[in-house]
């Protein structure tokens, strides 16, 4: 990582069909504009451990955001909104 910051840029990536992209040589992250509450925290996380961590596989990043999305929102975490109406990578809420 050049350096400790990781930039988020909002984009419509709906026709990717993905919710965020990880631009890990520029520590840039972009994030679907429609994201919310915990989904929005997932995967915010998500895209930045693969900034951190590029050298692990897409399963173990996803079992780490996820953990790491769980316990951010179990101890307040909250951005604006509280919606639920996204599930998890792994399917939960």
């Amino acid at each position: 990582m050049k350096n400790s910051k990781i930039k988020v840029k909002y984009s419509k990536l709906g026709r990717e069909n993905i919710w965020g992209v990880a631009h890990c040589g520029n520590n840039l992250i972009e994030l679907d504009t429609r994201l919310k509450g915990k989904k929005h925290l997932e995967i915010l996380a998500h895209e930045s451990l693969h900034i951190l961590l590029p050298n692990l596989s897409e399963e173990e990043i996803v079992r780490l955001s996820v953990v790491l999305t769980k316990t951010l929102w179990s101890e307040g975490y909250r951005k604006i909104d509280n919606s639920t109406d996204m599930h998890l990578q792994d399917g939960s809420k």
